[in-house]
């Protein structure tokens, strides 16, 4: 069985039509040159047209031609493989864009039952409400059904697909009948009356086809024709002001195979699964290996012909059984046989034999679940352990207290998570809650003990224990419950039962039903399954999009996947967290930033600066809140902003800050944006739903307010001050990061500009172009640096212009070249915990990878903001007079003599097999020591 190609380092691009497969090949030789092995591209399937993302698929069989299509990605997979590269690509299986541009959803759309297409889409075609049967529920309109049609919005138009109905960007197919429908209606003649007759019959898909070939013809050659049907379209759609004019419009649209409604409708009513609560996003019935087929056939035929050497898989959480999938996926994967006609080996593989990785989020101490067919997840978990590592727990009490104090309530971040997780259950989710109920009814009936609850105790007990549910999902499966998934339920039964005593009865039916302890198994499974599949977006949307807005405590812990009640990791946490990824999954991805990370792994490196030093935080907060006080506008009597989102900006604003003065301009359009969004997440006095434009425009004209660069503006003065500390620490943490995230076990994740300092906030901000032409400049200046003058002058010429982020771009080159140089040693090498010695012992992170005679030492600082006492000089952590007597204490087997990476210094271990961080970090923040011969 042939082994995956295991990537050394990849490095993630964000493909759209700005930048296509031209672009990226263009910057092979670039990432080449920095270290890398394989890109990481965003899906390139044929999506929406000006997709920023790619995630809207609308033509899984078609590479996208605005990215340059097949013969363009063709070019780029050509480039790569010269450059012995390979292309990690993103796979979306849960989702396809609800679009007209859908073929397959389009085609659902004129035909309904009958179309081919009617079973590929998570579609509840008999709902619990009787209008619907049949129907798709399109939640389209700005307004409610009957304003928009008697507005004119909705148009009868012909165009060369047929009769449809026009609003605004949408274009949405009539059924056949209806063609024959609106000729009688109109009173066509002669060839038009004949066509008539055919589209009533109704005719099948090959003569409605032709039919409608010959009526768009006639249309279009006859001048008799044409004027005709446009003066019957005149008088369908009606006139403004004349609600009986509607009238045979208004019955047409009550007769398709889909109902317009008010886009507010889609929380209540939508019959089909969406992506979260996205209802452009329609769910696939991926576990129908008809739909696998189907989606998959061009990515496995990329990948047989090698131009794919991974995958990585999009909200695995969203598919009904993600085990299923995964190993039909691996099995799909397996060698054609020599003639190319089929699988050579179709039995289940013993092992992931091609490179998939998964984006699974994982709460607190969960884990990949072991069976698995993949080498990892996409690198939340180790962004999250890694981020604690450079907090202080022992500031956070006092930042406990300001947090306290400024939002006036008592920080509690599990009371914050369900309470929003409610939240959203009631507002986005209350359709999909009702339809799991009308699941679970029958089972109700059937049990002695179900039969007297009420549906409204069933919706508000399930309501209950989905919000108390502590990680995404759950994986029941195959009539089994894992001990893992079992204790889960009981957990959130149990603190269920503690908030609502009075659902006792309702509660402990959910848990035998999804312990599947009922008598009917089968419906038990069948229900189970469903919540899981509901209970991953319920979590996202309440969590990451709504919590992580309003629990500010300290920001830089407010990520994907992670506690922002987090009190940091000690050293030994993190290489024991080290020892179980290497033991486990040694090749899943390590990320510091991705395209949906809240914000990039510079900000947050920044703000965990505030651990460190909370006391001189909190000083400079009460000066600002002083400050800013008379400059909050007022809306229906409240200020703005209040404590919490003025503390939200504050952090924000400390850790997204450019470093160049040029860029203050375009930072101030970008944080408008980033707290517009913000405001809206946190749904307490705007929401996406319910926008409240004058608490927004208070909120932006306090911040346009503060941030005058006038010399009366004290507050800019002090902050900027404040901010000069924060930018230098956070600078030494990110390289510290950046280190370690190259050197851990795992594969090192790269998203694309954050070689040089990325200070981008949340989505759509961190997908702004990147400027690689200099980036391109300043690698090639670096390399001839280095040739010329060696790497000790180079290292302490980048160490005395920090700011300008070249430094961060030169520790990334070396390292990644020098992991591709020792790629076994990093892949498949020993991980060995350092301890150092000495008074600044807990300020050093570091440990050595072995395999056979290869050693490499790793060490990096942390925590040095609370080491300085004199603030105005902010001086690297360097030789003796800041490491003083601390040393590593090395293994008795290790080498004796060292060379450092980034400097080209050597240096001998003492006798006693201490080496001194003195000598270590002597001349550059971090250390990168290789065997010296």
């Amino acid at each position: 069985m042939p082994l995956a190609r295991i990537p050394v380092s990849t490095y993630r691009l964000q493909f759209n039509r700005e930048f296509g497969f031209e672009r990226a090949r263009e910057l092979v030789p670039y990432l080449h040159a920095l270290g890398i092995t394989d890109i990481y591209a965003s899906p390139l399937l044929a999506a929406r047209r000006g997709s920023p993302h790619g995630y809207d698929v609308v033509d899984p069989t078609r590479i996208n031609p605005e990215l340059g299509g097949e013969e363009g990605m063709y070019s780029l997979a050509t480039s790569l493989q010269e450059h012995g590269m390979g292309l990690l690509l993103d796979v979306v299986p849960n989702h396809m864009a609800a679009s007209p541009e859908n073929p397959w959803w389009f085609d659902l759309l004129r035909w309904g039952l009958d179309s081919p297409f009617a079973g590929y889409f998570d579609l509840e075609w008999q709902p619990a409400r009787p209008s619907l049967a049949g129907k798709v529920l399109l939640p389209i309109l700005g307004s409610p059904y009957s304003d928009a049609l008697e507005n004119g919005e909705l148009t009868l138009t012909l165009t060369e697909k047929g009769f449809g109905v026009s609003y605004h960007q949408w274009w949405l197919p009539l059924k056949p009948a209806s063609h024959g429908q609106i000729l009688e209606y109109v009173g066509a003649a002669g060839e038009l009356k004949r066509l008539a007759g055919i589209f009533a019959r109704p005719p099948g898909r090959e003569e409605f086809l032709k039919a409608v070939k010959e009526l768009w013809r006639l249309y279009a050659q006859s001048p008799e024709a044409r004027t005709f049907l446009d003066e019957s379209l005149r008088v369908i759609n009606g006139q403004k002001g004349k609600p009986q004019s509607f009238a045979f419009l208004d019955g047409l649209l009550s007769r398709q195979h889909y109902r317009l409604a008010f886009w507010r409708l889609a929380k209540e009513e939508i019959n089909y699964r969406r992506f979260f609560d996205v209802a452009e996003l329609v769910s696939l019935r991926m576990e129908d290996e008809k739909v696998f087929e189907a989606t998959h056939s061009l990515v496995l035929r990329l990948a047989h012909q090698g131009l794919i050497t991974g995958f990585r898989i999009d909200h695995v959480d969203g598919l009904r059984d993600p085990q299923a999938y995964l190993e039909r996926l691996q099995r799909r994967l397996l060698p054609l046989n020599s003639d190319g006609s089929g699988i050579a080996n179709a039995s289940p593989p013993a092992a992931s034999i091609f490179y998939v990785v998964v984006e699974k989020i994982l709460t607190g101490d969960e884990e990949l679940p072991p069976d698995w067919p993949v080498y990892g997840t996409t690198g939340y978990d180790f962004l999250n352990i890694l981020n604690a590592l450079f907090v202080n727990g022992e500031g956070l009490a006092v930042l406990d207290e300001i947090y306290r104090r400024a939002s006036g309530k008592v920080p509690d971040f599990k009371a914050e998570v369900y309470a929003c997780k409610k939240k959203v259950l009631r507002e986005l989710f209350a359709g999909e809650i009702r339809a799991l109920v009308h699941q679970l009814d029958p089972l109700a009936a059937s049990d002695r003990h179900g039969k007297d609850l009420s549906l409204r105790e069933l919706e508000a007990a399930l309501l209950i224990l989905s919000a108390c549910l502590p990680v995404y999902r759950t994986y029941i499966r195959e009539q089994v419950v894992s001990t893992r998934d079992r204790n889960l339920i009981v957990q959130a039964v149990e603190q269920a039962r503690k908030l609502h005593p009075e659902l006792e009865r309702a509660l402990e039916f959910l848990r035998r039903v999804l312990l599947l302890e009922v008598r009917d198994r089968s419906a038990a499974l069948s229900f189970a399954m469903r919540w899981q599949q509901f209970t991953g977006p319920a979590m996202a949307k309440g969590f990451e999009d709504t919590a992580l807005y309003t629990y500010n405590r300290l920001i830089s812990l407010n990520e994907v996947g992670g506690n922002p009640e987090s009190s940091g990791i000690s050293v030994e946490e993190f290489h024991r967290r080290n020892q179980e990824r290497q033991e486990r999954q040694p090749h899943t991805l390590n990320a510091t930033s991705t395209h949906d990370t809240k914000r990039s792994e510079d900000v947050r490196a920044r703000v965990n600066v505030l651990s460190e030093i909370p006391h001189l935080f909190a000083e400079h907060l009460e000066r600002w809140q002083k400050i800013n006080q008379n400059k909050k506008p007022a809306v229906k009597g409240q200020p703005v902003p209040g404590g919490n989102m003025e503390l939200l900006i504050y952090q924000t604003l400390l850790g997204a800050w450019p470093l160049e003065e040029g860029e203050v301009t375009t930072f101030k359009q970008r944080l408008r944006g980033y707290l517009i969004k913000a405001a809206r997440e946190a749904k307490t006095r705007s929401s996406w739903l319910n926008p409240n434009p004058a608490y927004e425009e208070a909120l932006l004209k306090f911040v346009e307010t503060i941030l005058e660069p006038k010399k009366e503006n004290r507050f800019l003065q002090d902050f900027l001050q404040f901010q000069k500390i924060i930018a230098f620490y956070g600078a030494l943490s990110s390289l510290a990061q950046v280190l370690l995230k190259i050197t851990s076990p795992g594969v090192p994740d790269f998203y694309q500009g954050t070689e040089l300092w990325n200070f981008n906030l949340v989505d759509p901000d961190n997908r702004r172009p990147v400027d690689f032409t200099r980036r391109m400049r300043l690698l090639a200046e670096l390399q001839e640096k280095e040739k010329q003058h060696g790497p000790l002058a180079l290292a302490g010429e980048l160490l005395s212009t920090w700011p300008d982020g070249r430094i961060k771009l030169y520790l990334t080159y070396k390292a990644l070249h020098f992991r591709r140089a020792h790629r076994e040693l990093f892949q498949a090498g020993e991980y060995i915990p350092l301890e150092a010695t000495g008074p600044l012992c807990r300020h050093v992170c570091a440990f050595a990878r072995r395999a056979g005679d290869a050693w490499v030492l790793v060490a990096v600082p942390r925590l040095m903001a609370s080491l300085n006492r004199r603030r105005a000089q902010l001086e690297p952590p360097l030789g003796e007079k800041v490491w003083r007597e601390t040393a590593l204490v090395l293994p008795g087997q290790a080498p004796a003599r060292w060379i450092n990476v980034f400097t080209g210094e050597r240096m001998r271990v003492p006798e006693e097999s201490t080496l001194p961080l003195a000598e270590v970090f002597g001349h550059f923040p971090v250390a990168l020591l290789n065997r010296a011969t």
